[in-house]
């Protein structure tokens, strides 16, 4: 089975939508995924994230389900100095770097901040949505792995956003969503894949082999946008800093 993680375009956050740009991602995403045998469309219920897709949809001539728990990640957590809200991955470095336990697999979400912001429920409720998902189409899980009831070669895909993506991740690679929310950045319309592989009949597990792929826009010169990343210098003020 092949999984893929596939981000919104360029956001308009304000009206939860797209901006041009974005609109333009979008469309040379569709040339992309349209190229593809896909079995399910998976969809969060968020407008950026349903603007994004439909243009594949509509090229394809196809539906998506829409997933509740596929909406970006709602855990806030306290501010480490201020104390306001303020979504897990936007924490500074020096701050989270300097609790071993974010680094666990487990134990990162045991901190006072994430307890504080009942992040682990949060968690648990977008695992629970993906393993039932998975069941679905065949894969049923087990420990940290998935027993293969019924393997297949389907393609799912699921267009939704940066911070569940990697909630998603940490569940199926075994990985404190912390290390992907603060290491790794997938652009707006980028692809994040997975591959099933059963080396041992009925035993499945996950294997990613691209994360935050923009093909679709290199090969047509349209340069990334520059949402989820912060300034590259610290003196560089057109960057986002905050």
């Amino acid at each position: 089975m092949k999984l893929l993680f596939i981000r919104h375009g360029d956001p308009d956050y304000e009206i939860d939508s797209l901006t041009e740009k974005g609109w333009k991602e979008a469309a040379l995403l569709a040339e992309r995924v349209s190229q593809l045998e896909v079995k399910t469309f998976y969809v969060s219920p968020l407008g950026r994230a349903r603007d994004t897709a439909s243009l594949t949809l509509q090229k394809m001539n196809r539906e998506a389900i829409e997933m509740p728990w596929l909406r970006e990640f709602d855990a806030p957590i306290p501010d480490f100095h201020t104390g306001a809200p303020r979504i897990p991955w936007d924490q500074l470095p020096a701050d989270w770097t300097a609790e071993p336990k974010y680094y666990h697999k487990t134990q990162w979400s045991e901190t006072l901040p994430m307890l504080e912001g009942h992040v682990l429920a949060e968690a648990n409720r977008v695992w629970n949505g993906l393993d039932a998902v998975l069941a679905e189409h065949g894969y049923l899980r087990e420990q940290n792995y998935y027993r293969a009831v019924v393997p297949n070669e389907d393609t799912l895909v699921f267009f939704c956003h940066f911070g569940v993506t990697c909630v998603m991740l940490s569940h199926l690679l075994g990985i404190s969503p912390m290390i992907l929310w603060h290491g790794f950045c997938a652009a707006p319309t980028s692809v994040t894949s997975l591959i099933t592989e059963e080396r041992r009949e009925g035993i499945a597990c996950f294997r990613m082999n691209a994360f935050g792929d923009t093909a679709h826009l290199y090969a047509n010169q349209e340069p990334p946008a520059f949402a989820a990343r912060f300034c590259e210098t610290f003196g560089n003020t057109q960057q986002r800093h905050d």
